[in-house]
């Protein structure tokens, strides 16, 4: 919001094309198709990217303003910002959707809460807005912690079942004495990275997700065998690397079956083969649920609306 350029290979603010009335300060989901539409059709830069030229905004605005983006690009990017544009390209920078917790920050199962960026009290829609995140840390951090602290009042300390714990001692004894004929952890994550910026990014369509999904069921398979190094018992970096593998290929395909599910184009979710958005058929939330079984169950909720409608959004 500070005044940066978005420019393409040919030096035009392209912008002026997608959204002339907001220009830069469009919705993310705007800017990242416009910009991901000009590498698409050539007016990128060999890279695939477009520039964002900051260098429009007073020098000690940007001093004073973006310190950080000053430090980032100098630091990461090799470059300057004060006095030359910068490349970039559409990336992951938000999930709106999480955990579905009521306004107490309680998930479906007992005692256990969720806040922040991994939970969904449902305060985004299909498109976080800037500074919007603040509800999710800061009012419903504070809304957990508070009803949580108010339900273990007089509680007694649980007693986890002898079974439940053996099974979890199995399961890291397990990992830990794995041979190392397995695919490396950051080959997996990679792959899982790659899948996902190619086929689950900006522009999404039929074919492109279930590619995805399909290299995704491939991974959580590959990844119960992952190669494990250290074989420690203290601050094992490799067991824990293991572990967070799976679950984000868990989530991964959550993400992929939901975006499957959804057959139209809303906010951030914009798919080729269903360009429009359908109030009738899709005015509603995704549920996914993993109950143990090969895919997760998908359901259906409705959305709560009080003193305003969905209405069209033009630029």
């Amino acid at each position: 919001g500070e005044g940066a350029h978005l420019l393409n290979a040919e030096g035009d603010r392209f912008m002026e094309n997608y959204a002339p009335n907001k220009m830069e300060l469009a919705s993310r989901d705007v800017v990242s198709r416009a910009e991901q539409t000009e590498i698409e059709e050539g007016r990128g830069f060999p890279d695939g990217t477009v520039a964002l030229d900051i260098t429009v905004v007073p020098r000690h605005r940007i001093l004073q303003s973006l310190r950080e983006i000053v430090n980032v690009g100098r630091d990461f990017a090799g470059v300057d910002i004060t006095s030359e544009p910068i490349h970039i390209k559409p990336g992951n920078h938000y999930v709106m959707g999480g955990i579905k917790t009521d306004i107490d920050g309680q998930t479906d199962v007992p005692g256990l809460y969720a806040a922040g960026e991994c939970a969904c009290v449902s305060v985004h829609g299909g498109n976080r807005l800037g500074a919007n995140s603040l509800l999710d840390t800061l009012i419903f951090g504070r809304r957990s912690g508070a009803h949580a602290a108010q339900m273990v009042r007089g509680m007694a300390p649980p007693t986890p079942a002898g079974s439940e714990l053996a099974r979890e001692r199995d399961t890291i004894a397990g990992i830990v004495s794995r041979d190392r004929s397995g695919r490396r952890i950051s080959e997996i994550r990679a792959e899982m990275g790659k899948v996902m910026d190619a086929d689950v990014s900006v522009f999404r369509d039929e074919t492109r997700l279930r590619n995805a999904l399909e290299v995704v069921k491939r991974l959580q398979e590959e990844a119960k065998t992952v190669a494990v190094d250290d074989k420690g018992s203290v601050f094992n970096q490799d067991v824990l690397g293991a572990l967070e593998l799976q679950f984000m290929l868990d989530n991964a395909e959550c993400i992929v079956m939901g975006a499957i599910e959804r057959k139209e184009s809303r906010g951030a979710q914009f798919r080729t083969d269903f360009p429009t958005r359908n109030d009738d058929e899709w005015l509603k939330h995704i549920n996914l649920t993993v109950n143990g079984g090969d895919v997760p169950e998908v359901s259906y909720s409705e959305v709560t609306m009080t003193q305003w409608e969905p209405e069209e959004r033009t630029y």
